[in-house]
């Protein structure tokens, strides 16, 4: 029988998850001063963060599904030391070829922030698999708030490579810590590594809540990179025309959102992750509608934002939840298929942000996050009452928090 997983031991994986993701953001703010000390154009050094990305997507399509097959305290060890060793080569990097090459590797090992999100739904206590999934959430939302400020600070202290190894010690400390307090059991499960992988693609047609998940979550991530793209080239040009650190400041509007996620996993848990989707995305669609009403009030802009980000914050940690009780012994596979459509429909919202800034200026712009908030919120419904026709398959006894 697996032993539930102690509230110590969701901390240390909300944690993890905040460290080694803010890998994938903390070496930003200092791009121009790697490209000068490197020699190289910046335009070469600002693909580091693509890098991480295919990195990060690349993890959770081929090292996610290990949930699936190895122990916890196994596989976070080996995947923050392995997260260690590249943020040292990176530190070391001797031209943009290896940093580049060491980021692909960082952004691969930092998708151990989805491994925490995924254990800490498998092994919560009955009734506690929303806050658990939350608890995670949460520290990974304040990783991706926090990093870009972390990174700076010890950039300009340190310099850019001192503060790569800081980061490098903050996982190795992880890895000790998760070898010593993780769950030590291994997952039961019927198929080989490979045949895990090849089951992926049909986890879409078997499971229809994972294919109503993927839709529901690509909308409001769609939204949630077409408004901060188009906000940050918005507040660079005139007649705004505000700085990177001013506009970096907007950002912490995010805190509401990490703020309420402990409230989301309570919610999810006594009533159902639609409800609270629901929610979410009703209040997203609020706070857009107050920036679209103009940026030149910054007291209203900062409130939208606030409601923006708390409302894609708190329904991610419900989708989570609801997609790890489809089959709690399948949680890193189906997270894998949803996370790696869930950045790529993402994706897409940063690409057209500019064009779409360009074409409809910002409040067009806006109205068409808007749109894609409500197609999410009105998706929800209906993915309820599939829910009610169609029980999810082999959850077993672990599901029974999710009604």
């Amino acid at each position: 029988m697996t032993r539930p997983l102690a509230r110590s031991g969701t901390l240390l994986l909300a944690s993890i998850a905040a460290t080694a993701i803010a890998n994938n953001y903390a070496i930003q703010p200092a791009l121009s001063a790697v490209a000068a000390d490197l020699g190289v154009p910046l335009s070469v050094i600002g693909l580091v963060p693509t890098a991480a990305l295919v990195g990060c997507m690349t993890g959770f399509a081929l090292l996610l599904p290990l949930t699936d097959h190895l122990a916890p305290n196994r596989l976070v060890t080996a995947q923050l030391t392995a997260l260690a060793a590249a943020l040292a080569l990176g530190a070391a990097a001797p031209g943009a070829v290896v940093l580049l090459v060491a980021y692909v590797l960082i952004g691969a090992a930092a998708s151990v922030a989805a491994h925490a999100s995924s254990i800490a739904g498998r092994y919560a206590p009955p009734g506690r698999r929303g806050t658990g999934v939350a608890t995670v959430a949460a520290g990974m939302s304040a990783g991706i708030l926090l990093s870009r400020l972390a990174g700076g600070t010890l950039a300009d202290v340190l310099g850019w490579r001192r503060m790569l190894l800081v980061f490098a010690a903050l996982a190795l400390l992880g890895a000790i810590a998760a070898a010593t307090l993780l769950p030590r059991q291994q997952p039961h499960s019927r198929r080989g590594y490979r045949a895990t992988l090849t089951s992926l693609p049909p986890l879409l047609r078997h499971h229809p809540q994972l294919r109503r998940a993927v839709a529901t979550g690509g909308l409001w991530y769609f939204a949630f990179n077409l408004i901060w793209v188009a906000l940050a080239l918005t507040l660079a040009q005139p007649p705004h025309s505000l700085g990177p650190t001013a506009i970096g400041l907007y950002s912490l509007a995010g805190l509401l959102g990490f703020a309420a996620l402990p409230l989301t996993g309570r919610l999810a848990d006594r009533y159902t992750p639609h409800t609270v989707i629901t929610a979410g995305m009703l209040t997203a669609a609020a706070g857009t509608a107050l920036l679209a009403t103009g940026l030149n009030n910054p007291p209203t802009t900062a409130l939208g934002l606030a409601l923006f980000d708390a409302g894609c914050f708190v329904a991610q940690a419900a989708n989570q939840s609801r997609i790890i009780a489809l089959n709690p012994q399948r949680s890193g596979s189906l997270s894998s298929v949803y996370l790696v459509l869930y950045f790529t429909i993402g994706a897409i919202g940063t690409a057209v942000a500019a064009p779409l800034l360009n074409t409809l200026g910002w409040q067009g712009t806006a109205l068409a996050a808007l749109a894609a908030l409500l197609l999410a919120a009105a998706l929800v419904p209906a993915g309820n009452r599939q829910t009610r026709r169609e029980p999810a398959r082999g959850t077993g006894p672990a599901s029974g928090s999710e009604r």
